[in-house]
């Protein structure tokens, strides 16, 4: 079943997401509003979904970048962004424990900003402790385009969107983004722009 996704300006994309019990995530309906989860992302489509995108504050988020969704990318540009499949997985009361000071920045959206996207600075490489889908802790390293979908779903579970980090002159709609600056690096965007 897919559910809706919020939109920006509801509440609940404000909140900071309260974390689950072990008790809360073994529970039938826990598990189901996981599918449920995957469901709506994938129908988006979208790289990661996290509950507060579905109205609920709660801490988890779901993940997954398949390798169709950068058919239609440049082998450059997957490249420079180091963009490669990850499976689907579940982050239940995620956390960032270590995160590099080197950062890069690459056009970002969201899924409750639909047909916007604007240039954002984030760690090249984090550390990240959570429990998966069954209650077990996972320690993941994460770098390049993986590290910035978990930093994106984490900041949604802080109450946080992607337009707090944005370089806010580089917001753009999807189709101008597409238009003008789709095949420029991001430090040529900024420069264009004047930023």
């Amino acid at each position: 079943m897919k559910v809706k996704i919020v939109q920006v300006g509801e509440q609940v994309l404000r909140k900071m997401a309260r974390p689950l019990s072990l008790d809360e995530l073994a529970l039938p309906g826990t598990q189901e509003l996981i599918e449920w989860m995957r469901e709506t992302m994938r129908d988006a489509p979208g790289v990661g979904l996290a509950a507060p995108q579905i109205g609920l504050a709660i801490q988890i988020a779901v993940v997954e970048d398949r390798p169709e969704y950068a058919k239609d990318v440049l082998p450059e540009r997957l490249s420079e962004r180091e963009r490669q499949p990850v499976p689907f997985h579940v982050l239940v009361n995620p956390r960032i424990v270590e995160q590099s000071e080197e950062q890069v920045e690459f056009f970002e959206g969201c899924l409750s900003l639909p047909g916007y996207s604007a240039l954002v600075k984030r760690s090249h490489t984090v550390t990240v402790e959570y429990w998966d889908q069954d209650g077990k802790a996972q320690r993941t390293v994460a770098r390049g385009w993986y590290a910035r979908i978990l930093q994106h779903e984490i900041d949604h579970l802080l109450g946080r969107l992607y337009i707090d980090r944005m370089e806010p002159r580089s917001f753009t709609s999807v189709e101008n983004l597409n238009r003008h600056w789709k095949e420029l690096r991001p430090h040529d965007v900024r420069k264009a722009l004047g930023a």
